[in-house]
Protein backbone atom coordinates (compact mmCIF):
# COMPACT_ATOMS: atom_id res chain seq x y z
CA UNK A 1 0.00 0.00 0.00
CA UNK A 2 1.67 3.23 -0.90
CA UNK A 3 1.82 6.09 1.62
CA UNK A 4 -0.81 8.40 1.36
CA UNK A 5 1.32 11.52 1.77
CA UNK A 6 2.52 10.33 -1.84
CA UNK A 7 0.02 9.32 -3.66
CA UNK A 8 -1.54 10.63 -6.34
CA UNK A 9 -5.21 11.12 -7.07
CA UNK A 10 -5.16 8.07 -9.52
CA UNK A 11 -3.14 5.98 -6.93
CA UNK A 12 -5.73 6.64 -4.34
CA UNK A 13 -8.41 4.74 -7.32
CA UNK A 14 -5.96 1.63 -7.19
CA UNK A 15 -7.71 -1.19 -5.17
CA UNK A 16 -4.40 -2.19 -4.16
CA UNK A 17 -4.00 0.67 -1.98
CA UNK A 18 -7.51 0.22 -0.54
CA UNK A 19 -7.35 -0.62 3.23
CA UNK A 20 -11.56 -1.08 2.76
CA UNK A 21 -11.03 -3.92 0.11
CA UNK A 22 -9.03 -6.32 2.54
CA UNK A 23 -11.63 -5.98 5.07
CA UNK A 24 -14.09 -6.75 2.56
CA UNK A 25 -13.08 -9.41 1.37
CA UNK A 26 -11.62 -11.40 4.62
CA UNK A 27 -14.58 -10.58 6.33
CA UNK A 28 -16.61 -12.18 3.24
CA UNK A 29 -14.46 -14.90 3.04
CA UNK A 30 -14.78 -15.77 6.80
CA UNK A 31 -18.98 -15.63 6.79
CA UNK A 32 -18.36 -17.91 3.79
CA UNK A 33 -16.46 -20.54 6.37
CA UNK A 34 -18.60 -20.13 8.83
CA UNK A 35 -21.79 -21.86 6.88
CA UNK A 36 -20.18 -25.46 7.41
CA UNK A 37 -20.17 -25.70 10.86
CA UNK A 38 -23.66 -23.29 11.37
CA UNK A 39 -25.35 -25.35 9.10
CA UNK A 40 -26.57 -28.38 11.35
CA UNK A 41 -27.48 -25.59 14.04
CA UNK A 42 -30.07 -24.00 11.14
CA UNK A 43 -27.83 -20.80 11.63
CA UNK A 44 -26.60 -18.33 9.13
CA UNK A 45 -23.49 -16.20 10.87
CA UNK A 46 -25.12 -13.24 11.76
CA UNK A 47 -28.06 -15.09 13.17
CA UNK A 48 -25.03 -17.01 15.21
CA UNK A 49 -23.71 -13.53 16.23
CA UNK A 50 -27.49 -12.71 17.93
CA UNK A 51 -27.61 -16.20 20.01
CA UNK A 52 -24.28 -15.75 20.59
CA UNK A 53 -25.16 -12.35 22.50
CA UNK A 54 -27.99 -13.72 23.90
CA UNK A 55 -26.31 -16.39 25.65
CA UNK A 56 -23.79 -14.15 26.92
CA UNK A 57 -26.30 -11.47 28.12
CA UNK A 58 -29.88 -13.11 27.87
CA UNK A 59 -33.13 -10.80 27.93
CA UNK A 60 -32.60 -7.41 25.97
CA UNK A 61 -34.54 -5.42 23.68
CA UNK A 62 -33.93 -5.43 20.33
CA UNK A 63 -32.54 -1.96 20.71
CA UNK A 64 -29.97 -3.04 23.17
CA UNK A 65 -29.24 -6.00 20.97
CA UNK A 66 -28.47 -3.76 18.03
CA UNK A 67 -25.94 -1.82 19.44
CA UNK A 68 -24.39 -4.70 21.21
CA UNK A 69 -23.94 -6.52 17.19
CA UNK A 70 -23.98 -2.68 15.37
CA UNK A 71 -26.98 -3.61 13.34
CA UNK A 72 -30.36 -1.47 12.68
CA UNK A 73 -33.58 -2.32 13.53
CA UNK A 74 -34.17 -2.81 9.86
CA UNK A 75 -31.59 -5.63 9.51
CA UNK A 76 -32.27 -7.14 12.98
CA UNK A 77 -36.45 -7.40 12.42
CA UNK A 78 -36.34 -10.19 9.99
CA UNK A 79 -33.45 -12.01 10.94
CA UNK A 80 -35.28 -12.14 14.81
CA UNK A 81 -38.58 -13.51 13.06
CA UNK A 82 -36.76 -16.24 11.43
CA UNK A 83 -34.93 -16.91 14.91
CA UNK A 84 -38.77 -17.05 16.42
CA UNK A 85 -40.14 -18.84 13.60
CA UNK A 86 -36.91 -21.48 14.01
CA UNK A 87 -37.73 -21.79 17.82
CA UNK A 88 -35.02 -20.34 19.04
CA UNK A 89 -36.28 -17.29 20.57
CA UNK A 90 -39.25 -15.39 22.06
CA UNK A 91 -40.08 -11.96 20.37
CA UNK A 92 -42.69 -10.04 23.26
CA UNK A 93 -44.12 -6.51 22.56
CA UNK A 94 -45.63 -5.32 26.07
CA UNK A 95 -48.74 -3.74 25.95
CA UNK A 96 -48.29 -0.96 28.13
CA UNK A 97 -44.66 -0.34 25.92
CA UNK A 98 -45.41 -1.01 21.98
CA UNK A 99 -42.27 0.85 20.50
CA UNK A 100 -39.43 -2.31 22.90
CA UNK A 101 -39.42 -5.84 21.60
CA UNK A 102 -38.03 -7.86 24.35
CA UNK A 103 -36.06 -10.67 23.03
CA UNK A 104 -35.48 -13.85 25.29
CA UNK A 105 -34.02 -17.37 24.47
CA UNK A 106 -36.14 -19.99 24.35
CA UNK A 107 -35.57 -23.39 25.98
CA UNK A 108 -34.26 -24.47 22.52
CA UNK A 109 -32.56 -21.56 22.07
CA UNK A 110 -30.62 -22.32 25.59
CA UNK A 111 -29.67 -25.57 24.67
CA UNK A 112 -28.65 -24.83 21.02
CA UNK A 113 -25.58 -23.32 22.71
CA UNK A 114 -24.16 -26.47 23.97
CA UNK A 115 -24.51 -27.67 20.37
CA UNK A 116 -22.61 -24.33 18.91
CA UNK A 117 -19.53 -24.70 21.71
CA UNK A 118 -17.89 -26.52 18.74
CA UNK A 119 -17.83 -23.77 16.26
CA UNK A 120 -15.14 -21.68 17.61
CA UNK A 121 -12.79 -24.56 17.66
CA UNK A 122 -13.95 -25.46 14.00
CA UNK A 123 -13.32 -21.86 12.57
CA UNK A 124 -9.65 -22.28 14.39
CA UNK A 125 -7.26 -21.34 11.75
CA UNK A 126 -9.64 -20.11 8.89
CA UNK A 127 -7.49 -16.90 9.20
CA UNK A 128 -4.04 -18.09 8.74
CA UNK A 129 -2.03 -15.54 11.04
CA UNK A 130 -0.34 -16.45 14.10
CA UNK A 131 -1.72 -16.22 17.34
CA UNK A 132 0.06 -12.83 18.42
CA UNK A 133 -1.09 -11.58 15.05
CA UNK A 134 -4.80 -12.39 15.54
CA UNK A 135 -4.99 -11.22 18.64
CA UNK A 136 -3.43 -7.91 17.64
CA UNK A 137 -5.91 -7.95 14.57
CA UNK A 138 -8.83 -8.40 16.76
CA UNK A 139 -7.75 -5.59 19.17
CA UNK A 140 -7.41 -3.16 16.24
CA UNK A 141 -10.76 -3.81 14.54
CA UNK A 142 -12.20 -3.67 17.95
CA UNK A 143 -10.35 -0.02 18.57
CA UNK A 144 -11.38 0.87 15.24
CA UNK A 145 -14.87 0.11 15.66
CA UNK A 146 -14.95 1.77 18.46
CA UNK A 147 -14.26 4.73 17.50
CA UNK A 148 -16.38 4.91 14.25
CA UNK A 149 -18.85 4.01 16.79
CA UNK A 150 -18.27 7.29 18.89
CA UNK A 151 -17.50 9.31 15.78
CA UNK A 152 -20.95 8.67 14.75
CA UNK A 153 -22.75 9.29 18.14
CA UNK A 154 -21.58 12.94 18.20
Amino acid sequence: MNNALTQTNEDSLLLENQLCFPLYACAKEVVRQYREPLEPLNLTYTQYIVMMVLWEFGEMTEGELGKKVHLDSGTLAPLLKRLEKTGYINRVRPENNENKLFLSLTAEGKSLKERALDVPSRMQGCIPLSEDELYLLRDLLNRALAEMSEKRRR
